[in-house]
């Protein structure tokens, strides 16, 4: 499928409009209102990369730079330093420190005395790509022009996403590489009978990797297609749905748009192992990956091995993964958990780089995304982070239309302040898990909120998924603007989600889901309604502890740029104004 003309269109002439108003309290938190002075009210800004190893500069550009205008880098709260750049290009060397996150924002500087702000964006410094992973992918690899692909990576870039998994990209699952290494196909077939272009998967790396992102290949880890005998897999290593190895386990296909069903073979067995080994030291040969997505369909029942012993599917991933390592230790892995399929036995191999789920019904509410997550946490010794396969708008995207924008913005509120993170960002958003069907399209709306939920998520790494535990709050809205409740989600109410920072720092999350039709992330048939702006919303927040300063950040207003906070406290408590709410608040109490 090439590039939609309509989508790139679109998101260049919304690619950076604020989302809420413009006016609001200045950065230095004395309650001025700001007072645009030109016609500029804002400007689109880019970076060379989608993340930078310490010690590297940045790269910045702007369509426009005006005259007053002025950039200002932070890291979280703190302020690092301010400059006025001389053209619509310029550069900035972050501190030297790793897997730290920063905003840069642009301002300009009134006639009274405030500032307006007219953009930002989210930069993320890190040894690492899987210390805070922000995962996309690609589906579609024919003969696709230079332009296009550069416009894709391009746009993926600009949402900082630091890996893309390469979906169905590959000749056959038994056998990825079409052709041999000294002869590799230059066109081939992939299983939906899909034309596949090699110039167009080295040219998609070749992109990745000048924007210092990651490119991972997607297989099976036990999938061999109908003609598989032919290349050397053995009746020995499959599954079967009896003892007597009559029937091999199959996920059956349609024909003709499929070339073949996938027939399951046991990830356990030391000789598929080798075999598949060998097949993936091929496409590495020919192509530049950087590691290897691995797949699983969940759980398939009662199965058998050839000699009729009982399968254990989970530690047949373990198995699995080991042999994979040992193969190419100096390549990433990650493995899809299916509804949480042997989530814990992946984790306890020690060699994937983060954890991935594909969330389907069975985890359909907004509290089994926490549950994942919080397990997730504990599988992974609070060191591997939650990257979730979670397709929204599911039955809608049966038919061509547009992404309910409240429903996937909730969705990545509440993922986002959990500290995961969401594969949906493509070629196009994801409403389907064969990444191809693109049916659904974003509005201008959603285009836009997913620049500024993205710069979010980098911009404040550190406080949305680098550790911290959640705890409990005693938070009150005093002056009836908002219900305030405690998570998980309730009719009616502003949802609240609070952590604490190793540093003793306090993180109150509101999101709002006080109008919402359902506590379903999936949001099915795009029925979720936009929450009401909640403007003015004076809180008391009960803590006898000494309270230094406290800053607010939304996605939803001024690019995500934080704001101070005015607060008055006494013995039990302190007091003050939350400005707006749209979607999702992130208060920030520091001590």
């Amino acid at each position: 499928m090439k590039i939609s003309r309509i989508f790139s269109t679109a998101i260049i002439l919304v690619l950076f409009g604020t989302m809420g108003a413009c006016c609001s309290k200045n950065n230095s938190g004395s309650g001025k209102t700001t007072v645009p002075v030109n016609t500029v009210t804002s400007v689109r800004i880019s970076t060379d990369k989608a993340m930078y190893p310490p010690g590297n500069t940045v790269e910045f550009s702007t369509d426009t730079m005006p005259a007053n205008a002025y950039v200002r880098y932070y890291h979280l709260g703190t302020v690092i330093s301010e400059e006025k750049p001389a053209s619509a290009s310029w550069s900035w060397t972050p501190p030297a420190a790793g897997n730290k996150g920063y905003m840069a924002e642009i301002f300009s500087k009134n006639d009274d005395g405030t500032e307006t702000v007219l953009g930002a964006i989210g930069i993320d410094v890190s040894q690492d790509w899987t210390k805070f992973p922000r995962y996309g992918f690609l589906s579609d690899f024919g003969d696709i022009s230079s332009s296009d692909m550069q416009y894709t990576i391009s746009d993926l870039n600009r949402h900082h996403i630091n890996g893309i998994q390469f979906y169905d990209w590959q000749y056959e699952h038994h056998r990825p590489l079409a052709g041999t290494v000294n002869d590799p196909n230059a066109y081939w077939k992939d299983i939906a009978n899909r034309n596949t272009s090699m110039a167009t998967i080295k040219g998609y790396i070749a992109l990745l990797h000048a924007r210092n992102m990651n490119a991972m290949f997607y297989d099976l880890c036990y999938g061999a297609l109908s003609d598989a005998a032919s290349d050397g897999v053995e009746d020995s290593w499959y599954l079967y749905k009896d003892k007597n190895h009559r029937t091999k386990d199959c996920l059956e296909l349609a024909s003709p748009m499929f070339k073949s069903s996938i027939y399951i073979t046991d990830p356990s067995n030391t000789e598929w192992q080798n075999y598949l080994s060998g097949k993936i030291n091929d496409v590495y040969s020919v192509y530049d990956f950087d590691g290897y997505h691995i797949d699983q369909l969940g759980s398939r029942g009662t199965l058998y091995d050839y000699d009729g012993n009982q399968a254990d599917l989970p530690s047949g991933f373990y198995s699995f993964i080991k042999a994979m390592k040992t193969a190419r230790p100096d390549k990433s892995l990650v493995m899809n958990a299916v509804n949480r399929y042997g989530t814990s036995r992946i984790a306890e191999t020690g060699n994937v780089d983060f954890l991935y789920n594909e969330v389907w019904a069975d985890d359909s509410q907004y509290s089994d995304i926490k549950d994942i997550i919080d397990k997730n946490e504990v599988y992974g010794n609070g060191k591997l982070r939650t990257v979730m396969a979670a397709y929204m708008n599911y039955d809608k995207a049966e038919n061509k239309g547009y992404f309910n924008t409240p429903g996937v913005i909730l969705a990545d509120a509440v993922i986002f302040a959990l500290g995961g993170s969401h594969l949906e960002l493509g070629e196009h958003m994801l409403g389907k898990e064969y990444f191809p069907n693109d049916n659904l399209k974003m509005d201008g709306v959603l285009q836009k909120a997913m620049l500024n939920y993205y710069d979010f998520i980098t911009a404040y790494e550190n406080l949305l998924r680098d550790g911290g535990p959640f705890n409990s709050v005693d938070i009150d809205c005093i002056n009836g603007k908002m219900s305030l409740a405690a998570w998980p989600p309730s009719s009616g109410n502003v949802t609240v989600l609070a952590k604490s920072m190793a540093d003793g720092t306090q993180i109150i999350h509101l999101i709002n889901l006080s109008k919402a039709d359902s506590f379903s992330w999936r949001d099915l048939n795009g029925t979720m309604p936009e929450p009401a702006l909640i403007k003015e919303a004076s809180v008391m927040l009960k803590t006898t502890r000494a309270v230094k300063s406290i800053w607010i950040a939304s996605p939803d207003i001024d690019y995500g740029v934080r704001k101070t906070v005015d607060f008055k406290q006494n013995g039990n408590g302190i007091t003050f104004t939350v400005p707006s709410l749209k979607y999702w608040d992130m208060i920030v109490i520091e001590y």
